[in-house]
């Protein structure tokens, strides 16, 4: 394990918003910070309970990352869901830690994004903090499959995202695409992307208590042959979006380790198990 200088944020950024899955609106407040790590407070709840932006935080995976804690006298579930996007900006555009603040258990979804989040982090700039966090060295080949699906880690001399994609659609298709921040930046080739459904599933996501934040404002919505809500942002606009969702499960990490990350059909479930099996080879070179 090797050390790097670390980041904060030079000021406050304050964001509201509705969830995607919950409908309800949150108000986001995000601090510079002392403390090692990325980590969400609930300021509606009681003691305002902190839940760290790690891998042992996330307690679901369905269609976002969800973190939370349990509660030794309450067995309740303490959570906040939806996390991947404005991770995905703050580890991207370089805050290694920070205070996330949060009324309710979601994080706003915004324009389906990450856009938003990182243009408020490059208005406020960094600061460097005094602390110091170990990253992690990919040695070895790590993989992960689920039938055709896979994620895969591959020691490399530079830090770059391939991801996959195969849809039914006609709108959607295959598509590829890889990405290398030290040529392309992240706020203009893959923070913009927005998260996207089928129209066909949407009614059965509704019914099962999902996306009731979900418009033709915040997501892009495929028929079986065209978009509902054009235009894209870009023609591969989807499998970007991957990408940005990818990042964002990876800085469950703390600092994402140089390597080629490369998906194909896979998803949040696959990803946090791609950065668990990293954790796992991490503590065993110790």
């Amino acid at each position: 394990m090797t050390e790097t200088s670390q980041h904060t944020l030079a000021d406050e950024i304050i964001q509201s918003g509705i969830g995607l899955h919950s409908g309800l609106e949150t108000t986001v407040r995000i601090l510079p910070s002392s403390a090692v790590g990325r980590y969400f407070v609930r300021v509606d709840l009681p003691e305002k309970p902190i839940i760290p932006a790690k891998i042992t935080s996330v307690v679901s995976t369905t269609l976002s990352t969800e973190l939370g804690i349990f509660e030794k006298i309450n067995p309740a579930k303490i959570s906040i869901r939806t996390v991947e996007h404005l991770l995905s900006a703050l580890t991207a555009m370089g805050v290694d830690h920070a205070r996330i603040e949060i009324d309710g258990p979601e994080v706003p979804l915004l324009d389906g994004s990450a856009k938003i989040w990182a243009e408020a982090i490059a208005n406020v700039g960094l600061a460097i903090t005094s602390q110091i966090t170990p990253t992690i060295a990919i040695t070895q080949e790590i993989i992960i499959r689920q039938g055709d699906a896979f994620v895969v880690a591959i020691p490399s001399d530079e830090t770059r995202f391939s991801y996959g994609i195969d849809f039914e659609s006609a709108a959607i298709g295959q598509q590829w695409y890889s990405w290398t921040p030290q040529q392309e930046d992240f706020t203009t080739a893959i923070a913009p992307a927005r998260t996207f459904v089928l129209e066909k599933q949407v009614q059965h996501l509704q019914q099962a208590g999902l996306i009731k934040g979900g418009t033709l404002d915040n997501a892009l919505v495929c028929g079986d042959d065209r978009w509902l809500n054009p235009p894209l942002r870009f023609s591969n606009e989807p499998v970007r979006h991957k990408i940005l969702d990818l990042v964002g499960d990876l800085s469950l990490l703390g600092v994402i380790p140089q390597a080629h990350y490369l998906a194909y059909k896979a998803g949040h479930h696959l990803h946090t198990q791609l950065v668990q099996r990293i954790q796992q080879a991490a503590l065993v070179a110790l």
